[in-house]
């Protein structure tokens, strides 16, 4: 089949042609007999100004195009090259569009013939590509573009993009081309033919063993390899840990680059004794000690030589990646010995391969399922483990079309079992049985603890990484919350009312089959349905409106409106009412349950076991489940009062009318801990960057009950010179807060501007209060009307943590406004931050629930709430947030405190006191901003 491809790229004055931005430059490649046959390039005379940005972004200026041809001019050309072709673009509306403007206002005919998007074809034929901008996929590919975002080096570039794909395009087995060709039906591009065509060329292949595909079930997928079972226990005494970390010794002799660093040594002696002693240990290691490497050598060489299963628990998905691309393949180089390290996340981290099936069968919904079948039909023939962490799927593991496919409570039951061979939930499960290093994440630890699941294999030894983490997790993972999109979500999925959802589906099949249920009952159904959904919208809207009327003005770190209540005691009439229209809600919802089980009870022994309602009907069953677990949850959560528990609810001001969320949480876990894990236990390893207050272990010892247990401590300081590298300001004529609000906040936004053209911005901004944040970044936005500087805020600015941050690396000249999510677990390394501004020393807000119960029960008990919890934890995330400044060896930057209180109160000096031996300087600003200008400068 041979084709004629012509890859085109513009650079213009915008991005609207038809508000008459034009073309500045083309580039185009002609790709024939599967090469690049010709090029062509020109720039193209505007007849108008280029603006600056453009210039800026593809350094075309005036001059470059003052003598160029006209459009019209080079049409003629253009036309011929675009004979008989597939028009290519990375983009295609963009260039096309472009393009056919101005071929109508030369006096020609508009394109029209097929097209191919390479940033579409791109999306699902690599689907696990970091992202799909050109030099993103240029990079991931190793194809050169050494001029981005001129025409012609992006036509050459998309050209051998496209020349990739299409290689990789008729390599694809029969079954995945097949699928295929029925989504490619709902693509933009007009890839089908070529789809249809490469299908036709297989069909005349089988598979070969080399080719390492297999078809089961009609799904093509990567053949895995058998599981590794757990090697026998090394006998001989294995030589090398005693000196691992020391310059001569077996890191140094086995990897060139390796510099010694003060405290590795120490840390993997203490865990080596917390392990043979059966003790638990707190580890306090400042910021580049190196302590992954210092905890996995010793729990490797435990775990071989005690035949036992170590587990590593980290917070972030980030640090349990880097541990297995990172330090684990080093430590497979260098130890003496085999091990198996498996990471095991949570189910619905996993691809269930039954339930995709079923999807794949079903007419698609959106433009996005389309392209994220056609990825997974990709992914499943090179993914090992099926976690949706490797792809790059449109709103990640959190997004409604994962949802409809990942693994869940149907993923063991009689529906998937004929899929359990190729099951890769069961498989991860089964590897960590084998596995002598087991990484997991704190959710999943507590999860697997709170609920009594078993998804991890039994251990007695557990190293808990970034370990400030684990009161909040407890209780969150100990607590309860629901919210009105979660409950609709889950109606959704029932689907009474809506032809996809999993009854109106199995309603057509039994109506065709068995009609044993009346269309009356039917009728039934859909009424008793639409009135439940009444109900639950007026439930959320009551809910919404009595947050509304009673909450005080403060609002959460996301922006929402925040009320603690008391479901016990709550007497107004209008709880009474929210109670009322609860009870109807689980009245109705009881009798539809009974219903729809009835349903699924007939047709179960009726389904032919394996086919398509069969799984529909235990996935109908779990929703159902599903259902009934958040009901439950809402009658804790609305009637009934747990005295260790505090309850609040949070509104979306200006979001939908029954836009309610609820919470439950417990006020102390220390007994919890203490009872379900630590007891449990026979050595648990805590690190973290910040567990001291005044170097001492007891603040944390005692709230997460580890105080009966007498556990050893060790604390080291981090080896960087942070009397070289850093320098703490506080400015001595800010206002204080407490003399007006509003001044301070217009003192500190002038401040961050002032002191953002001395950094050039590379600045993040920690808050204690979203309302201020708020009022500090429309502040900023109102002075800096040049846009000099890119202001990022958290909530504000639509999208997570790590898309914030993402968009604050990509300027030069950025600040980051953030709150509570920002005071740790970020890593923004070298010239990307360079100031860190600390505008309020971070005490938990006062109306923050969890923060003031606990408080309130101090009290209650005769304690001092300041000194025995508000203190110290403001005092350990102010390390926290300290140590987002220097993150590596070369990293340099200075720290601003605005608040007075660190000079002028008694307590100021436990915050300077918990950071490291550096200066600190207290002047007027002025002399701030020129010493700070200075230092950088240095």
């Amino acid at each position: 089949m041979s084709e004629k491809y012509v890859v085109i790229d513009t650079e213009t004055t915008g991005n609207a042609p038809k508000k008459g931005d034009k073309i500045i430059q083309i580039g185009a490649a002609v790709i024939e007999d599967n090469q690049v046959k010709q090029t062509f390039s020109t720039f193209v005379r505007p007849f108008q100004h280029i603006p600056f940005f453009i210039k800026q972004l593809t350094g075309i200026s005036n001059e470059d195009v003052k003598n160029a041809p006209s459009f019209s001019e080079i049409a003629p050309e253009l036309l011929e090259l675009l004979e008989n072709a597939y028009f290519i673009a990375h983009n295609v509306p963009f260039d096309l569009n472009f393009i056919n403007q101005e071929l109508i206002q030369a006096g020609y005919r508009p394109f029209n013939g097929p097209t191919i998007d390479t940033v579409e074809c791109a999306r699902f034929l690599y689907p696990t590509a970091p992202g799909y901008q050109l030099s993103q996929l240029a990079d991931w590919l190793n194809i050169n573009h050494d001029r981005p975002h001129q025409a012609d080096s992006d036509a050459i570039v998309t050209a051998y993009l496209w020349l990739n794909m299409k290689k990789k395009l008729f390599h694809l087995p029969v079954p995945t081309l097949k699928s295929l060709c029925s989504l490619a039906v709902h693509m933009d591009s007009d890839v089908g033919s070529l789809i249809k065509h490469a299908h036709t060329l297989k069909k005349q292949h089988s598979l070969s063993k080399e080719d390492g595909i297999e078809i089961y079930k009609g799904l093509a997928i990567k053949r895995l390899e058998p599981l590794q079972k757990k090697e026998q226990t090394l006998k001989d005494n294995i030589q090398g840990e005693k000196d691992f970390f020391s310059p001569e010794g077996m890191l140094s002799r086995s990897w060139a680059g390796y510099e010694p660093r003060q405290g590795q040594d120490q840390i993997a002696k203490a865990v080596k004794k917390a392990f043979q002693m059966r003790e638990h240990l707190l580890i306090e290691a400042g910021t580049g000690i190196g302590k992954s490497l210092s905890y996995l050598v010793p729990a490797l060489f435990y775990s071989k030589e005690a035949d036992r299963r170590v587990v590593v628990s980290t917070h972030t998905v980030n640090l349990q990646e880097q541990l297995m691309a990172k330090e684990i393949p080093l430590l497979k180089k260098i130890l003496p010995f085999h091990f198996n390290a498996v990471v095991i996340k949570g189910r619905n981290h996993y691809l269930c391969l039954r339930k995709f099936k079923q999807l794949l069968n079903t007419a698609p919904s959106t433009y996005e399922e389309v392209l994220g079948l056609a990825q997974i039909l990709i992914w499943i023939l090179e993914t090992n483990t099926g976690d949706v962490e490797e792809i790059n799927i449109a709103g990640g593991s959190s997004s409604s079309f994962w949802e409809k496919m990942m693994s869940d409570e149907t993923t063991f039951s009689e529906a998937s079992s004929s899929w359990f061979p190729k099951n890769y939930y069961n498989r991860i499960r089964e590897q960590a049985k084998h596995a002598d290093l087991l990484i997991t994440n704190h959710a999943l630890l507590f999860s697997d603890l709170s609920k009594d699941r078993g998804v991890l294999p039994s251990y007695k030894n557990i190293i808990v990484d970034e370990a400030h983490h684990l009161e909040d997790l407890a209780a969150k993972n100990l607590g309860l919350e629901v919210n009105y999109f979660d409950l609709t979500q889950i109606f959704h999925k029932l689907g009474l009312l809506d032809k996809t959802g999993y009854f109106q589906r199995l309603m057509v099949y039994e109506q065709s089959v068995h009609q044993h249920f009346s269309s009356f009952w039917y009728q039934y159904r859909e009424d008793h349905f639409t009135l439940l959904k009444y109900e639950v919208d007026e439930l959320f809207r009551m809910l919404h409106q009595f947050c509304m009327k009673t909450a005080q003005p403060n609002q959460t770190d996301v922006g929402r409106i925040s009320i603690r209540y008391n479901p016990s005691i709550e007497v107004s009439s209008y709880w009474e009412g929210i109670q009322d229209s609860l009870k109807r809600v689980l009245v109705l919802f009881e009798e539809e349950a009974d219903e729809w089980l009835s349903f699924y009870q007939y047709l179960s022994p009726h389904t032919p076991s394996g086919s398509l309602e069969y799984g529909l009907l235990y996935d109908f069953k779990a929703a159902v489940k599903e259902a009934e677990d958040v009901c439950d949850q809402l009658f804790l959560l609305l009637m009934e009062k747990d005295e260790n528990y505090v309850y609040w609810m949070e509104i979306d001001k200006k979001g939908a009318a029954n836009a309610a969320y609820l919470y439950a949480r417990p006020v102390d876990v220390s007994d919890l801990l203490a009872d379900r894990f630590f007891a449990k236990k026979d050595s648990v390893v805590l690190t973290s960057a910040a567990l001291t207050v005044e170097n001492s272990f007891t603040y944390v010892m005692e709230k997460w009950g580890l105080m009966d247990f007498a556990p050893s401590v060790l604390q080291l300081p981090s080896p960087f010179e942070y009397d070289k590298k850093a320098k703490v300001f506080i400015p001595e004529d800010m206002p204080a807060i407490k003399d007006g609000e509003k001044e301070f906040i217009v003192q500190t936004a002038e401040f961050i501007y002032q002191a953002a053209s001395v950094t050039e911005g590379k600045m993040l901004v920690l808050f204690t209060s979203f309302d201020m944040l708020k009022k500090t970044y429309y502040q900023l936005r109102k002075w800096d009307e040049a846009s000099n500087f890119v202001v990022i805020g958290q909530g504000l600015k639509s999208g997570s943590r790590l898309k914030l941050l993402k968009a604050f690396k990509q300027y030069d000249n950025a600040i980051l406004l953030g709150t509570n999510a920002f005071w740790e677990g970020i890593d923004i390394p070298g010239q990307d931050l360079s100031c860190l501004v600390i505008v309020r020393l971070p005490f938990s807000p006062p109306n923050e629930p969890v923060a003031q119960a606990r408080m309130e029960k101090i009290k209650s008990a005769g304690g001092n709430p300041f000194r025995e919890m508000s203190l110290p934890q403001a005092v350990l995330r102010f390390k926290q947030g300290f140590g987002r400044l220097i993150r590596h060896q070369n990293d340099k930057g200075v720290v601003i405190v605005l608040d007075k209180r660190i000079l002028q109160s008694k307590y100021g000096m436990h915050f300077i006191q918990s950071l490291p031996n550096l200066p600190v300087v207290h002047k007027p600003v002025d002399f701030v901003l020129n010493d700070i200008a200075a230092f950088l400068d240095d």
